[in-house]
Parts: structure tokens; sequence; C-alpha cells
């Protein structure tokens, strides 16, 4: 148990005793990454194509073709979810700063706004003889307290491209025995697994052959995750709506095993970027369509900063005027929408107000502040 001390504290203990719901429950990340950038390239890199700005623009609609309406989830018996509330891991940077800072002036906003939600857990250091305990010290948590953790194994090899994110595994082959010992530690219960931000979007820089391999990799990285733990829901790289057009990252989704059930549940997109949750919403249902893999699978989509949507300059670093988003939750009420996740934690500075990877108070107040 984490024990902080001041106001900040005794705002993070009122809230642990009052809230039951994810909207609502405090909740704390670690181990997240020193991944620089909303998408890891500057996005004058990968210029939005015109379907992927007429996506984008067609999103407040919340539609799309063979999709239920909005805001009335399809049955998916096959993805029952008796656990709907997220967990928390107490191990934080943004408790940590919570917890040294009582006095600070920005302290009570950010304890009240960020550290109260939970975020993902990011497995970024390829460090094959620890990660399977490191995994389960995470799930076991989340099953003690009968609550969902969100993992992010993040160590595909060529990661970023070699940019300020880089590293990774040293081959592919190295990286496939990293996710078994990745798998051993998922336990039995309900756990969301992020596989690998950026892996399909952003793989240009690899050759035909290189990608082909990646994706072999990452297909079976599904299958490992799934077969060591059949609760266990796996969600694959979609990029973001301002990226890639919708079929045309689908037909690499299914290349890399996202259509199959043995290996996935869905896609997520937005990942450390800032595209709005309508704009996300109206893309993923169209790269689901595209993808024509089982009716059960759906998407995740990450809204820890999208409030304000994205810069219309298309700066990706610690942009300002951003704002946190829609709170985490598996209870999304939009059909094919399995959660919104707060992936990338608010505050952590992509390289601009900070060390990448690092909390930012600053940066964090400016994105918590109504």
């Amino acid at each position: 148990m984490v024990v902080a001390v001041g106001t900040a504290t005794g705002m993070l203990s009122a809230l642990d005793d009052r809230y039951g719901s994810d909207e609502a429950r405090p909740g704390l990340v670690s181990g997240s990454p020193s991944r620089s950038s909303p998408s890891a390239v500057p996005s004058a890199s990968r210029p939005a194509s015109p379907s992927a700005s007429s996506s984008a623009s067609a999103s407040g609609n919340g539609k799309a073709s063979a999709s239920p309406s909005p805001g009335k989830a399809s049955p998916r018996s096959a993805k029952a979810r008796p656990t709907t509330r997220l967990y928390r891991h107490p191990d934080s940077q943004v408790l940590d700063w919570v917890q040294d800072h009582p006095g600070d002036w920005r302290a009570d906003v950010i304890a009240a706004r960020i550290a109260d939600r939970p975020a993902a857990v990011w497995f970024a250091d390829y460090t094959p003889a620890t990660i399977a305990s490191r995994v389960r010290a995470v799930t076991s948590g989340g099953a003690a307290q009968g609550r969902v953790p969100v993992l992010v194994p993040y160590a595909i090899p060529d990661r970023d491209c070699g940019g300020a994110s880089e590293g990774g595994a040293p081959d592919l082959g190295a990286y496939d025995a990293w996710i078994d010992r990745f798998a051993a530690g998922l336990g039995s219960t309900e756990v969301v697994v992020v596989l690998e931000p950026d892996s399909i979007a952003q793989s240009d820089c690899l050759s035909d052959a290189g990608r082909a391999d990646r994706f072999a990799s990452l297909a079976r990285a599904g299958r490992v995750l799934k077969a060591a733990n059949p609760r266990a829901r796996v969600y694959y790289d979609a990029g973001h709506s301002g990226w890639r057009p919708a079929a045309e990252q689908a037909a690499l989704l299914k290349q890399a095993g996202a259509a199959s059930a043995a290996s996935s549940d869905g896609i997520f997109s937005n990942v450390s970027n800032f595209h709005t949750t309508s704009a996300e919403i109206a893309y993923d249902r169209r790269v689901l369509d595209a993808l024509a893999g089982p009716s059960t699978l759906g998407a995740v989509i990450d809204t820890s900063r999208n409030g304000n949507g994205a810069p219309p300059d298309g700066e990706w670093c610690d942009p300002a005027g951003r704002k946190i988003g829609r709170p985490p939750t598996l209870s999304t009420g939009e059909a094919k929408i399995d959660a919104y996740l707060w992936v990338k934690l608010p505050g952590e500075s992509d390289g601009c107000r900070g060390t990448p990877g690092t909390f930012s108070p600053s940066y964090a107040y400016d994105l918590a502040v109504p």
C-alpha cells in the first residue's frame, strides 16, 4: 500500500473510499516508457491522406456501415464481462509527485483529475529474466481486487523506426521468447493487452520481408497471450483516424493476425495521440468492418489527452491547449467500442516539456485544469 502525505493524499484516500466505478475509481500507472511522441513520429512525417482526412471529418455522426446504432451496444455473448472496473497499480510517477509535493499549488488538481484514474502499465524495457514476475505483480494485484489491469507490451525490434523511442528486443527470435515469458505472468483472470503501439501503423521503415516477419511475430504473440490466459483480451495497433485510410490499415492488421479470434479481440487507436473520441469511434468501426473478422471483435480508444482534439498545426510533442479526455471505462455504451482507456498517462512528456517519458507537473496541470 502506498502511503501519501498532505492535502493531496487526503483527497486520494477519500476518493478511494467513495468511488466504485471505473469512471471515478482512483487509479495509478507504472512502467510507462520513454516514448516521446504521440504516434512515435512527427505527424508531418506521415500526413493524413485524403481518405483519412475524410474519415475524421465524417466522424461526428458516430455511424458506420454494418454497425448497430451508437449508444446501443450489440450483444456479444462471447465477450461477456463480469468484471467491469479497471485496476489501479500502486506505482506511478504522478503519485510519486503528488506525495512529494503536497504543498504545490497544482497538487490538488493533478491528484483529483489525473492520479484518480486507472491507466495502463507499460513494459518497455527488454528484460527477459524479470518480465514474467513484473507482469504477474500487476495481474495478481488486479485479480486480488476483482479489477481489470491494462498492460502494454512495448519491446518489438526496430521500435519507433529508430526514433526517440527506439529500443526493444534485439531480434524477432528474442522478442518471441520475451512474449512467452510475458504470457507466463498473465494469470487466469481478466486482463486487457494493448499489443505494441505503432508496430503496425508505423511499419513503413521495414523492408517487405521485415514487415512480413514482424507481422508474423505479432500474430504469434496474440496466440501465445490468449492461449496462456483465455480471459486476456488482446488488441492490435490501428494507428489513429488521422493516419491511414481504414481499409489500408485493416489490410495490414489482417496480415498481423488481428482478424483471427485465436489471436485477437480487436484493435486499439489513438495511443498517445489527441484525436477526438468521436473521430476514433467512426474510424475504428470502419477498420473493423474492413477487417471482416468475427463479430466479437471490438476496439479500445486512448482518451487520455484528446479532450480538445488534435492541434490544428499537427504538432505532436506536448502540444499546448490539449486536455484530458473521457475517463477510462470498460462500459462505453457504444457498439463495437469495448473501452476508453488512458494508455498514455497525462503529464508524461513527449520530450518537449521534459525528458521523454518523465512526469511534467506543469504539463499535467495544463491538461487537467478545467
